[in-house]
This record gives C-alpha cells, structure tokens and sequence, in this order.
C-alpha cells in the first residue's frame, strides 16, 4: 500500500470504551438520536443529530451516498485447519478481487498467508494470486488478489454467504439491515461485479426520512451520488484504495448551482468528499463522471467544494484525517476530536457523529 507523505496533524489517544460496540438501536435510542458535536469557527456546540437542521440554512446543498452495503465477509478455512475471515474489498479485474485476510472474529489481521494458497469457503474456495499492490510480495501482505471458485458468482456467493465486515470492537454478529442507511439503493449492485460497498458509508446512517424531510422543508436541498467503499482497515499511513464512484449531471448541476448562489456544499461523509472532489475543476465547478478514483485530499491538495462535512470519528493517524483537514482546517478538526474525547462521544460505524462547518 502507497505511504502517505504526511501524517494527520490531528493527534490524540482513543480510550477502547469509546467504541461504539452495538448500533444505536441496541443502546435504546433511535437511529437518528445519536449525538451530534458542531464545529465552527466560532465554536463547539453538542447537541443530538436531528438538530442538525438547524445548523443549516435555505440555500445549502447536502450531498449523500446512495451506496447500499454488501454482505462482504465470508468465513474460510486456511489450508492447516486454521479458521479465518476473508473480507472482500472490492473488484479490480474480471474474476479478480482484493481481499484481507483477519483473525475469525475480525480482530487482527493474519500476516503469515502466501501465494498460491487455497482457502477453503462454504460452497467453493479462492486462491491467493498475488498480494495487493505490490505482486512480487510471496508471504506477510494483508490484502491480496484472488480469484473466486464459487458456483454462481461471486455476488451470489456474498449474497447467500457473506455478512457485513465486522471487526472486534463490535459487539457480534450485526444484521445486514443494520449496516443500510436510508439513501442505500440496491440497484447499483451491477452483474458485472456483484459488490456495492464493502462497509457501510456510515456517515449517512443516523438520517431518517423525517430528517430528510425536515431538511428540504428548511429549504435545504439533497443531492445524490455513488461511490462504492473499499474496506476501511487502512493501518496507519496508508493512502485510501481507489473506489469507484458516479456522480450524475443532476447533482453535478445542482452543486455548481449552490455555489454559485453562495449556499454551501454539505458533504455527508468522507466518501461523497472524495467523489465529489474528483470531478471538480482547479476552480472548484463541477462536471459529471464516473470510474474509478484515486484522489487523496490533504495538504497538497485541499477541497475545492466541499464547504462542510457530516462524519463520523476516525481513527488516531487515519488518511480519512487527512481529508477532514483538507474541508476544515487541522485547527478546527483538532478541537473536535478534543471536545470528542472530553465528552465521552462513540467512535466508528455505529457511534456518534460531527458537523464541520469551517
């Protein structure tokens, strides 16, 4: 994996207690009751997500992800006898898939698998063909090239075996309904490829359709796009995979409308920034495209669009801190993730969440 040339300049120490172990759901409270911190530059405000109505205004444009959540981790036994999970990132080329190889209950990563082996999945198996991305690796990768034998396809395959990623912070063995937001729409699955994300754009799953209302009746305006995730493991220093993304002409116009109306453009999720920052121009308009992005926000290359971001918390030297800082500013992220710590908030796909509004 390609090292990123500067670290987050955002640095703190996540207690384990903060992780978020069950959904919402679980603790009691709705999907959208989670809490909420804002950020400004004037300020720290802690508040729970239905209000984030009220920190925008007639004019502004959020954008989400219509992704939908693949069922992407299948168990598998290792040629020695030895359990593991084997979640599936994404397509690369036909009948090819990165994959990364965990301990079975997602804990930690199995660092001792090689070239040529065959792990063995319910009805069929998958060979390791080369590591991810550097091929001439035989032995000690994390993410490898595979191929699949497995009756029907590998969407079927995920379809009838598969779960959602999980990792040991979580408590057990979530529904797959638990990792949809509200925006997930099936139909982008695609024959080709049987995958939309390989983990749930998370930033996206405290709205509900009342918020959603409440938004367009403040005048708020909700645009669509897609951008299938790739797993979210990244060890420290680790650049993003690329992912494929769509962004249609509607929402392309929609975004270059607001800013030219002066109305700001809300991304929800660190996935819509990326998707959205690809297809901008060096003066920040935007155009229609599709493909595959590579794109990494940081200092060398700060937003262009996107003047505010919903989002969830992100690890201690995640690259996703990099693109926070790319949209806010590493003063105003760094004094989020503070309040953050401070005041208790849960971390990752089922925690709480953050405005940024620079």
């Amino acid at each position: 994996m390609t090292v990123v040339a500067r670290a987050p300049a955002t640095t703190f120490d996540l207690p384990a207690e903060l992780s978020a172990k069950e959904p919402a759901e679980e603790r009691g409270q709705d999907r959208s009751d989670v809490r909420l911190l804002v950020a400004t530059a004037t300020g720290v405000e802690h508040t729970r997500f239905p209000s984030i109505v009220h920190h925008l205004r007639s004019g502004d444009l959020v954008v989400v992800n219509t992704s939908a959540t693949t069922a992407a981790a299948l168990d598998g036994v290792r040629s020695d006898g030895r359990p593991v999970a084997v979640h599936v990132s994404s397509p690369v080329a036909d009948d090819t898939y990165v994959v990364e190889l965990r301990c079975a209950d997602g804990s930690c990563r199995v660092l001792d698998a090689r070239a040529g082996e065959v792990v063995r999945l319910v009805d069929g198996a998958l060979t390791l063909r080369s590591a991810h991305p550097n091929g001439l690796v035989r032995v000690g990768s994390r993410l490898w090239r595979v191929s699949f034998d497995v009756p029907g396809g590998v969407g079927e395959h995920l379809s009838r075996h598969g779960r959602p990623v999980g990792y040991g912070y979580v408590a057990r063995k979530w529904p797959l309904t638990a990792y949809q937001t509200v925006f997930a729409r099936h139909d982008h699955d695609g024959a080709s490829t049987g995958m939309s994300s390989a983990e749930m754009p998370s930033a996206g799953r405290p709205f509900s359709d009342r918020l959603v209302t409440d938004l367009i009746t403040a005048g708020v305006q909700v645009a669509p796009l897609t951008l299938h995730t790739g797993l979210s493991s990244l060890e420290a220093g680790e650049e993003p995979m690329p992912e494929r993304y769509d962004v249609s002409a509607s929402t392309a116009r929609l975004v270059n409308q607001t800013r030219a109306a002066g109305g700001r453009v809300v991304a929800v999720g660190t996935t819509v920034t990326r998707a959205v920052e690809t297809v901008a121009d060096l003066n920040g308009w935007v155009r229609a495209g599709s493909g595959w992005t590579d794109l990494v926000l940081g200092p060398d290359r700060p937003a262009r669009v996107v003047t505010g971001l919903v989002t969830g918390w992100h690890d201690p030297q995640a690259s996703h801190l990099l693109l926070l800082e790319a949209v806010a500013g590493a003063d105003l992220v760094q004094r989020a993730y503070a309040a953050a710590l401070a005041d208790g908030y849960l971390w990752h796909e089922f925690g709480d969440s953050a405005l940024l509004l620079p």
